[in-house]
């Protein structure tokens, strides 16, 4: 999922964004990266008080569900760089989609969810 999501998105899709949004660091990393801009890993986890492996897993969970978007970058001293910034996205959340999401979750999602839990 790329870009703006779906104005009804999928049941797989809803899942993941649902999902991401659940924790509260991923939701405080959204808020940073809407509040502040594109922002590299150390700086971000920095600003957060979080370790960088723990930022960058969480990232991950982000950019899976298509709310955040990374992309490296080589700096004048020659270091490598991830960057993250917010992608656009709004989520109307309506019992009625809700309802259509849940007609369109794969197998695949809901053995998932059977094993995980979530």
């Amino acid at each position: 999922m790329t870009g703006v999501p779906a104005p009804h998105p999928t049941g797989d899709e809803l899942l993941r964004i649902l999902a991401a949004l659940g924790n509260p660091h991923r939701l405080r990393i959204v808020a940073a990266l809407a509040e502040g801009g594109r922002d590299y890993v150390s700086r971000l986890a920095r600003e957060l008080g979080i370790g960088r492996p723990l930022l960058h897993m969480h990232l991950q969970r982000l950019e899976a569900a298509g709310l955040v978007t990374g992309s490296l970058e080589v700096s004048e001293d020659g270091k490598a760089m991830k960057y993250f910034e917010v992608t656009a996205f709004a989520l109307t959340l309506t019992p009625g989609v809700v309802v259509e999401a849940a007609r369109t979750i794969t197998d695949e999602e809901k053995a998932t969810v059977k094993e995980t839990g979530r």
